[in-house]
C-alpha cells in the first residue's frame, strides 16, 4: 500500500489535469521548476543573472509556482512565439492587432526585454512578443522562427484557432510529472504504480513485468526531461558538460 506521507504531494491526478493545457515552453518549466538544484539557485538568486542563464533564463522563477501563475522569461529562439510590429507599409487587406479578439485567457508580462503577450484556452497556447510602439487596431506584421518562407495567413489562423496537443502526449506528460513528484518524494515504483494506475492495477505487481517496464519508463523520463531534457522542449542547445553542468556535483 502506498505510504500516508506521500498521498497530499503527488498521489491526487485531479492536481496535475492542468497539464493538458500545457504547451512546450510550459511544459519545460514544470521539469525545470522541480530540479533541486535549480531550487537551490533560486535561493540564492543573488548570485548574478548568469545562474539563469545556465538554466535557459533571462530571469530566475520563482519554482514554487506551477505555469499557471509563472511566467519564466526563456532566452529567445522557440519558433512557436510569434512576434509581432507595427506594419509601416500595410497593404488594404493587412490584419491588425485586436487585443479583445485573441481568444483564452490573457496575460501581458515583461520579461525583462520586451512585452508578451500570452493567451491561453483549453487545448491552446499563443504566445507574442509586442514590439514597442504597437497599439491596439494597428496595422500588424509579424514574425517567427524556423520557416521564413511562412504564408501571410498564419497570423490570422493562430488568432482564430490552434492545433491542441494530442491527448496521448498529454497523458504522457501528466504521468510522467506525478511519476517524478512521487519519486522525489521518496515513492517506490509499486507505489507509483499504485498512484497512477490504481491499486488494483497493481495488485499483481511482482507478476505483471509490463507495468513494472511501464512505471521505470516513466519515472526514468521524468528524471530525464527535469535534467537537462527540458532544454528541448524550450528550444534550448543542450547544456555543455563541465563546471556549469547543473547536474555536476556542487562542492
Amino acid at each position: 500500500m502506498v505510504n500516508p506521507h506521500h498521498l497530499a504531494h503527488w498521489y491526487p491526478t485531479a492536481a496535475y489535469l492542468y497539464v493538458f493545457w500545457l504547451d512546450a515552453l510550459a511544459l519545460a518549466w514544470e521539469y525545470l521548476r522541480r530540479h533541486p538544484d535549480y531550487r537551490l539557485d533560486w535561493l540564492r538568486r543573488h548570485r548574478g543573472p548568469d545562474t539563469a542563464h545556465r538554466w535557459g533564463l533571462r530571469l530566475l522563477e520563482d519554482p514554487a509556482l506551477d505555469a499557471r501563475d509563472a511566467h519564466p522569461a526563456w532566452l529567445p529562439g522557440h519558433a512557436a512565439v510569434v512576434q509581432l510590429y507595427p506594419d509601416a507599409d500595410p497593404p488594404q487587406d493587412a490584419a491588425t492587432f485586436a487585443f479583445w479578439r485573441i481568444p483564452g485567457h490573457k496575460q501581458l508580462l515583461h520579461d525583462g526585454r520586451g512585452l508578451a503577450l500570452i493567451a491561453r484556452s483549453p487545448g491552446h497556447c499563443l504566445r507574442f512578443t509586442l514590439a514597442p510602439g504597437l497599439e491596439d487596431g494597428m496595422a500588424v506584421a509579424y514574425a517567427h522562427r524556423g520557416d521564413a518562407a511562412a504564408p501571410a495567413h498564419v497570423l490570422h489562423a493562430a488568432l482564430a484557432a490552434a492545433k491542441p496537443r494530442p491527448t496521448p502526449t498529454a497523458l504522457l506528460e501528466l504521468h510522467s510529472l506525478q511519476a517524478l513528484d512521487a519519486t522525489l518524494a521518496g515513492a517506490s515504483l509499486r507505489e507509483v504504480a499504485e498512484g497512477l494506475f490504481g491499486v488494483d492495477a497493481a495488485a499483481d505487481w511482482y507478476s505483471d513485468g509490463g507495468l513494472r517496464s511501464k512505471v521505470r519508463r516513466l519515472v526514468h523520463r521524468g528524471d530525464a526531461l527535469m535534467r537537462g531534457g527540458y532544454r528541448r522542449l524550450a528550444q534550448l542547445p543542450p547544456l555543455e558538460k563541465g563546471r556549469f553542468d547543473v547536474d555536476a556535483k556542487r562542492p
